[in-house]
């Protein structure tokens, strides 16, 4: 079975600067795959109800796809390339060919979503052009990963195209006898961190089993979203929320407003922007845990189905609509109390639980 660990990294000065380099290549790349197809797509279609009698489109080109855009690296990386806007030349060679090409991928995926959409036939917005603080994660494939030595606590890896060991935290042992399939290095607000694809093979892959639901081998769960509650479940118990951006509000507001008072590019507003990230990151990681904490208690149960409301979560922060009078001045229509209600929503992030706790079910079943 495929199993994801994510561990801290902590790479020297030359090895973080020689990452932060492959991470400006790849995004570069990106950008400029990105903005190929999108002149493509804007080049070559016309509408049906408003075409001229004589078509005004120029010589239409083969549409850019996985496959044409990654053909285009043997002769990128003949020579340095310089950035118009910038004038730094670019070194493609320094980055490990099949992590270019997941680039390539990750391109050619986000645009089918956005003309066709995926599996489900849900379409995603229109893809943005990455900046620093959008591309973050770059992928590495095993085979161009070392396993180098593994210590009490701490793993030693080699890459490819790197030079020295990245020491890694362990919190978490790795298992006996896995194979590892491919890594993803992201640079987060607090560092360098590490998440480990591997097979185990002494994991079961997780079948679905029929279950006939009855009233003792199901429980049901209620978002009650009330003062210090968090769920209901039809045992007449209920579980306690966390809150984690209303305890953090009045801290990151703080924040927030000094990074805004100073001038843009300062030293100054660079830190607190880094001290932002890492109130948003401690915000994000404590509704995680409690969502993990609170999806094993529901778990240890023993319940074999777990039922919960079909939540209509876009909708229930909602902002209400706008009401006029005759005259076409606005009345009130509650949204002032809304506003805080749809902030509640956002907080309790019942979307993400309910993901977490359908993971657990599956994979960690006793």
């Amino acid at each position: 079975m495929l199993l994801n660990y994510q561990y801290r990294a902590y790479p020297n000065t030359n090895q973080k600067l020689k990452l932060n380099t492959w991470l400006r290549i790849c995004r570069y790349w990106y950008n400029i795959q990105l903005g190929d197809r999108f002149d493509w797509y804007e080049n070559n279609h016309n509408n049906i109800n408003s075409c001229p009698l004589i078509c005004s489109l120029p010589k239409l080109r083969d549409n850019p796809n996985f496959y044409s855009q990654k053909k285009q690296l043997p002769v990128i990386k003949e020579d340095l390339v310089k950035v118009s806007y910038s004038g730094e030349l670019l070194d493609f060679t320094s980055v490990p060919s099949q992590t270019l090409q997941d680039v390539s991928k990750r391109v050619d995926l986000s645009f089918s979503r956005f003309l066709a959409g995926d599996c489900n036939g849900n379409r995603s917005g229109k893809p943005r052009f990455k900046n620093a603080a959008r591309y973050r994660t770059i992928r590495i494939e095993g085979q161009a990963i070392t396993v180098e030595r593994i210590d009490k606590d701490w793993l030693f890896l080699s890459f490819s195209k790197l030079e020295g060991w990245v020491k890694v935290r362990l919190h978490r042992s790795l298992p006996d006898g896995f194979t590892l399939k491919n890594a993803l290095l992201t640079n987060k607000a607090d560092g360098w961190y590490v998440t480990i694809c591997l097979e185990d093979p002494n994991v079961p892959t997780f079948t679905d089993v029929d279950v006939i639901p009855t009233w003792d081998n199901t429980l049901g769960l209620d978002a009650v979203l009330h003062e210090v509650d968090y769920l209901a479940t039809s045992e007449n118990t209920k579980l306690l929320s966390l809150k984690s951006f209303r305890k953090s509000e009045k801290r990151l507001a703080k924040v927030s407003n000094r990074k805004s008072a100073k001038k843009k590019g300062t030293k100054q507003r660079r830190k607190l922007a880094k001290r932002e990230g890492r109130e948003h990151q401690r915000i994000a990681r404590a509704r995680i845990d409690h969502a993990f904490k609170t999806a094993h208690v529901l778990v240890r149960t023993g319940k074999s189905v777990i039922v919960h409301e079909d939540l209509n979560l876009k909708a229930l922060s909602k902002r209400n609509k706008a009401k006029l009078d005759e005259e076409g001045k606005y009345l009130p229509n509650g949204q002032s109390a809304k506003s805080g209600l749809n902030k509640s929503w956002n907080d309790a992030a019942f979307g993400q639980f309910f993901t977490i706790l359908e993971y657990i079910a599956q994979n960690c079943w006793d």
